[in-house]
């Protein structure tokens, strides 16, 4: 059984309700899924997961949030290499350009993409909500 942290900033709901619907599709997938915030996660906590999906809305200038999720992240870089991840996240402007820097900084840092990332322009709609729960059964998978 996969182990995979579901590891999200939320400041609408929108990113949360998207962090839901992976943790169901990792335990629809027959995986264990520790959700936490990314004030409640720390790279001192990377090795204890099989895999990882961070889930983070685009902010300002299609950038990932700043004060909390940024720092999580930056601080979890050197563990990545090697690690199974898959990103997920919301937006209200643009064109999603914060998902693809993302995914490439990701990709640069040597982590393992389990699967496409997934994006939802502000609310998660149904589609949106089913990708989720996909990319949880991939991931855990």
């Amino acid at each position: 059984m996969s182990k995979v942290a579901v590891v999200y900033w939320s400041g609408t709901g929108n990113t949360e309700a998207m962090a839901v619907s992976v943790a169901d599709g990792v335990k629809k997938a027959g995986g264990e899924a520790v959700v936490l915030t990314s004030g409640e996660f720390d790279s001192s906590m990377i090795s204890s997961f099989d895999a990882i999906a961070f889930g983070c809305p685009a902010m300002g200038a299609e950038e990932l949030e700043e004060d909390e999720f940024e720092p999580m992240f930056s601080a979890c870089e050197s563990e990545l290499n090697g690690k199974r991840i898959a990103l997920f996240g919301s937006y209200g402007w643009g064109d999603g350009e914060w998902m693809r820097t993302w995914e490439e900084r990701c990709v640069s840092l040597g982590a393992v993409i389990a699967c496409e990332s997934v994006t939802a322009n502000e609310a998660p709609d149904g589609e949106a909500a089913a990708k989720c729960v996909e990319l949880g059964k991939k991931l855990a998978g």
